[in-house]
């Protein structure tokens, strides 16, 4: 009998503790984060975009997302949006164009104003028709720090923006309208670099005015090795010039966000150099599970990249195998990997702190 309520009180403390370190586990890090930036966080903004081709909402995206349906995302499952707020023991910042400007309440735990398609410029979207560039996504997060303001007051709305993560992932779609840009009168690639790097500094102060303290900025990845390039070069091989403008860019980058730094009073960050990432993943995939670095899962032709993943495109059944989803996008299984990166990485990654630093200083 003693032997029985022994075993029986230590199946209770053990269940007790587990549960304690769940919840410790899942606590909420920070009050709210919000995002900004493109396709590869963007959680259904798009989806509200009437005549916007620049949609992920139909098959097969989706198919590994818990709901197994299209949500908007550009992935067969959860994004990078997905992940970092789980790690912040988060639900998903909502896109905003799903949320009434009325129901404040809403906007409490953050709000994602990522946009596929979308640009530091304007107008990167052209081919596509529409998107929310990252000046509009700057415009509305200050409508809604005004509401917040209103709601809270001033004070209490400040101590809540001041302790939230305020997360950029863009410039992507800048660099590839730059290449797909046959105007004899373009501007150097240094001088549209140059250009996008004060455009952006210049949003940063904006959101700074408005609340934003915390900010993590991811770099460029190596965009000349997705699929949508990779087909369209000798042997399948990367585009370096493109690769070339990412790594001039994010160079230039983190010499703002120093500078930045220095500049404004009570700022902290933390710079993700996803290209230096993604290189290791695609010249050492097996060290993190992969087997597949050129082509798409999700798509028809050469790399699966002559089609995107629309319904009539077949895709593949190993999704875990694969680096990219489409012709662009990573899959679920990468994006994982980014952020656990950017979250818990080093400093060969993470400058000058991973986002876990960042959100506890």
């Amino acid at each position: 009998m003693a032997t029985r309520t022994f075993f029986l009180n230590f199946f209770i403390i053990s269940i007790v503790l587990l549960t304690l370190s769940f919840k410790l586990s899942t606590a909420q890090m920070v009050p709210a984060v919000f995002v900004f930036g493109d396709s590869l966080v963007d959680v259904g903004n798009n989806n509200h975009l009437p005549v916007s081709i620049a949609k992920a909402n139909f098959p097969h995206n989706g198919v590994d997302f818990p709901t197994k349906k299209a949500t908007g995302r550009f992935s067969n499952g959860k994004n990078a949006a997905d992940f970092l707020a789980e790690k912040l023991g988060l639900p998903t910042s909502p896109p905003y164009l799903s949320l009434s400007s009325k129901n404040v309440s809403a906007f409490m735990t953050g709000v994602s104003f990522a946009s596929g398609g979308a640009g530091i410029f304007n107008g990167t979207d052209e081919t596509l028709k529409q998107s929310m560039p990252l000046t509009q996504q700057v415009g509305d997060y200050e409508m809604v720090y005004e509401e917040l303001v209103k709601k809270l007051g001033s004070s209490a709305a400040q101590n809540l923006l001041t302790k939230s993560l305020f997360a950029l992932v863009i410039g992507s779609n800048d660099i590839f309208g730059y290449s797909n840009s046959s105007d004899p009168n373009k501007s150097t690639p240094q001088e549209y670099v140059d250009l996008m790097i004060l455009t952006l500094k210049q949003l940063i102060k904006r959101i700074y005015g408005h609340g934003g303290r915390k900010f993590f900025v991811s770099g460029i990845g190596s965009i000349g090795c997705t699929p949508s390039r990779r087909v369209k070069t000798q042997n399948q091989t990367c585009n370096e010039e493109i690769n070339s403008m990412a790594v001039m860019y994010n160079q230039k980058l983190r010499s703002m966000l120093q500078a930045l730094n220095s500049e404004l009073q009570g700022v902290s960050y933390s710079y993700f150099d996803s290209y230096s990432i993604f290189e290791n993943i695609i010249q050492k995939p097996s060290t993190y599970g992969f087997t597949e670095v050129k082509a798409a899962c999700c798509g028809l032709g050469t790399l699966k990249a002559n089609v995107p993943c629309l319904p009539i495109a077949t895709y593949c059944s190993n999704r875990k195998d694969h680096v990219f989803w489409d012709l662009f996008h990573p899959t679920e299984a990468t994006a994982r990997i980014l952020v656990d990166t950017l979250f818990d990485g080093s400093s060969q990654y993470t400058i000058p702190m991973n986002v876990r630093k960042l959100v506890t200083i």
